[in-house]
């Protein structure tokens, strides 16, 4: 399988760098499962080749990949729609076409919807419950509907419609690549790059659904296959300039990406500093990811200490940041010394959690008043000693 888009053989790379608009086909090397018989999670350890594309990238930063929609949701688009799958449609202001077929499946974002595209929608159905729902005061009503839904969801719960292939396509966004934080040290590992992906699969208003990237990913991405990507630099997640420096980091699930990345950088370069990884799962048995290598690290000493939560394998659920509060007071010393520390992870909960329990850490053990360890911590952040990757 050749994913491909506006660029399928990379017939610029005589005259221009690869890049978001101009992305290295790049070869698949492994692609294997690093969850164990019984997880409820499915996460992907994906190693690509980046031979003789002159990309280069940093621990801390970010690979893009340019996705395909999946097969069976265009199939099913086309067929509900009775639209012809070889119509030709123009698909951005430039005037460029495409088979109906390929825009939906390589060039358009069909898995979200926006109140804009309903907005539109609305010229070209009769249908009483769109022309109520896109009212200005329906406002909430539209934002709830948009969220989990599709434009599968929108053309079967308000039509008929009277509008071509054409008209509906051009209602879309094109498709917006997804980043994925680099697992692997370009030091230690030349011309190829690691990615940890978790398949997002879910069920919601009576469908399943599924990540369009990620699952493309665990499902149809075989080993030799190629990946439009390109490579994403992060300013504001990154190692030490000194070796000598401290770091801790707090990686769960695939939040363990970058980190995978700054401990392969550190044992290339031999670095002095002391580091310390918080990683977090389900179960130990089937979801310690990259549990061999770092145990491994830790017993060369490259990995000064693992510490590590499973919130189902106890009565009460442990995580990451419970961790961090049973050992507050040798964490705080780190920060004494001047320690860098790192989240990377889920923004919604995770990495609040960790937040609201480092302020705790930096209260307690420093014997301050709450708005002075929030204060320590801003100070922290301005030295580019706190630094978050999360999503």
């Amino acid at each position: 399988m050749q994913l491909t888009l506006e660029n399928p053989q990379n017939t610029k790379s005589d005259t221009l760098p690869f890049s978001r608009n101009n992305p290295f086909q790049a070869k698949v090397l492994k692609n294997i499962n690093l969850n164990g018989t019984g997880s409820s999670k499915e996460t992907r350890h994906i190693e690509l080749s980046l031979k003789d594309s002159g990309l280069s990238y940093a621990p801390g930063d970010a690979l893009g990949i340019i996705p395909e929609n999946d097969p069976e949701l265009v199939a099913t688009l086309t067929e509900e729609m009775e639209w012809d799958e070889e119509a030709v449609v123009i698909v951005n202001k430039q005037g460029d076409t495409l088979l109906l077929k390929e825009a939906l499946t390589t060039y358009f974002e069909i898995t979200l919807l926006t109140r804009k595209i309903l907005q539109q929608a609305v010229a070209y159905t009769d249908n009483e419950k769109l022309q109520k729902l896109v009212l200005a005061e329906n406002a909430n009503q539209l934002k709830e509907y948009c969220y989990g839904r599709d434009l599968l969801d929108m053309l079967r719960d308000f039509g008929p419609w009277k509008a071509s292939e054409q008209e509906i396509v051009s209602l879309l966004r094109k498709m917006t690549p997804r980043l994925y934080s680099i697992a692997s040290s370009l030091t230690a590992n030349p011309d190829e790059v690691h990615l940890t992906i978790g398949a997002v699969r879910y069920t919601v208003h009576n469908r399943d659904r599924n990540g369009v990237c990620s699952v493309l990913c665990a499902d149809r991405v075989k080993e030799g296959d190629t990946l439009p990507v390109f490579v994403q630099v992060n300013k504001h997640f990154y190692l030490p300039e000194f070796k000598d420096k401290d770091i801790i980091m707090v990686g769960p699930g695939t939040g363990i990406a970058p980190f995978r990345s700054f401990i392969q950088e550190r044992a290339i370069y031999k670095a002095t500093g002391r580091s310390w990884l918080f990683f977090g799962g389900q179960h130990a048995a089937a979801d310690f990811l990259y549990q061999n290598e770092l145990e491994k690290y830790q017993q060369d000493g490259v990995l000064t200490r693992l510490d590590s939560a499973f919130s189902r394998d106890t009565a009460h659920k442990v995580y990451v940041q419970h961790k961090m509060l049973e050992n507050s007071k040798e964490l705080f010393n780190w920060l004494e010394n001047g320690a860098y520390f790192y989240i990377c992870g889920d923004k919604e909960h995770m990495a609040k959690d960790v937040n609201e329990a480092l302020i705790s850490v930096i209260e307690k053990e420093g014997g301050l008043a709450r708005d002075a360890a929030e204060a320590y911590l801003k100070d922290m952040q301005q030295q580019g000693r706190y630094q978050r990757d999360v999503y």
